[in-house]
């Protein structure tokens, strides 16, 4: 499984910004799909997950902020990511989980300026 992950930049305090996680060869039976981010000196953590059934996740930090979604026909995952803070400055990863094998993408930086 490849993963393409797009669409970080620089927003202002309270913007939006969409990330895309586009998934290519062996993406059958893919289990779930999402997003992780690492701040500068900080540990990797969980964003958003979405499962092959459509239950998602999100971590208490991006609730009522950030919606993950997924388009089938295109393997591709979004993340919407709205009401954006300083904090949630970092590079974003996404991930895919297919039996017990982890797949990571190239990360993408999203930097929220205040």
């Amino acid at each position: 499984v490849q993963l393409q992950a797009s669409g970080g930049g620089l927003v202002q305090a309270g913007g939006s910004l969409r990330l895309s996680c586009a998934a290519s060869g062996s993406t059958f039976s893919i289990n779930a799909i999402g997003w992780y981010r690492q701040a500068p000196g900080k540990q990797r953590e969980s964003v958003a997950v979405i499962s092959s059934g459509g239950n998602t996740y999100y971590d208490d930090s991006v609730k009522g902020r950030f919606t993950i979604s997924r388009d089938n026909a295109k393997n591709t995952v979004y993340l919407q990511m709205n009401s954006l803070k300083p904090e949630d400055t970092a590079v974003y990863y996404c991930f895919s989980v297919k039996g017990s094998d982890w797949y990571w993408g190239q990360g993408t930086l999203v930097t929220v300026s205040s």
